[in-house]
């Protein structure tokens, strides 16, 4: 039997009151970060091919099915406004954007789809490929894993089973086999929760990696809300001493960037 749809170590749910149930679903979720920290060799290996491909113009697509593919749509849609660079990530969920907010019945289930999706946004030997399936087995996700490989794509999963389907067609697996969920198979607790650690530590990595924070800093953010405006004034008047906050402030609207306010001093 799957890892993911084995009977949660928890019975008699509907019996438990509201703090006895906070506390088995906390109880669970401490465990997440133990088992993703046992992949970093893996993720650390993805990251660095994806680093010199991205060097070359290469992109990274997210794929999944359901929450996976949600949760690779949340974190590509995340580098645009935070390190200042669009397209690089791509995030693609079976059935369509109508399935981010609602459940399109069988699209994960077409093996020849997925790779279809990716198509429309013209792959080549430089992109990477992240196959996101909980289950290690959605054929949306499989099938794209296997044609990004024969283009000679770096292909990459995030799953939770052993000795998956996604992880014997994929280039670099990533396993984070969570055990049973609080809920009996809702992979979308720690199964997801894993996941989107994953993704964070692959994204943000790279991004570091590629010069785009500089210190601990987001040099690069779009500045779409006024909290990210008063966020990169407060980020110029430390890194230049500038004491004068309405200048600082300027000087960022001025050049649209920190990095590029910081630049022209």
């Amino acid at each position: 039997m799957k890892q993911t749809e084995q009977s949660s170590l928890y019975d008699g749910l509907d019996h438990m009151s509201t703090t006895e149930l906070l506390e088995g679903i906390n109880t669970e979720d401490r465990k997440v970060p133990e088992i993703v920290a046992a992949c970093i060799p893996q993720i650390a290996r993805f990251v660095d091919g994806v680093v010199e491909r991205m060097k070359n113009g290469g992109r990274v697509f997210y794929i999944g099915a359901g929450t996976s593919g949600r949760l690779g749509i949340t974190d590509a849609s995340e580098i645009p406004p935070t390190f200042g660079l669009s397209g690089a990530f791509i995030g693609i969920i079976a059935g369509g954007d109508k399935a981010i907010r609602n459940a399109v019945e069988g699209a994960e289930d077409d093996p020849e789809q997925g790779w279809k999706d990716i198509l429309a946004y013209n792959p080549g030997p430089q992109d990477c490929l992240v196959g996101i399936t909980a289950s290690g087995s959605a054929p949306y996700v499989v099938g794209a894993i296997r044609k990004a490989n024969g283009l000679g794509m770096l292909t990459a999963s995030i799953s939770c089973n052993e000795e998956s389907p996604v992880a014997r067609e994929s280039a670099v697996p990533i396993i984070a086999v969570v055990g049973p969920e609080f809920v009996t198979g809702s992979t979308r607790m720690k199964s997801g929760t894993a996941t989107k650690l994953i993704l964070n530590m692959i994204s943000t990595s790279v991004m570091i990696r590629l010069g785009r924070v500089k210190g601990n800093r987001m040099v690069d953010m779009q500045l779409t809300n006024k909290k990210l405006v008063d966020r990169g004034t407060r980020m110029i008047m430390d890194e230049t001493g500038i004491s004068d906050y309405e200048a600082a402030k300027d000087l960022l609207l001025r050049y649209g960037s920190v990095r590029a306010a910081i630049n022209s001093l």
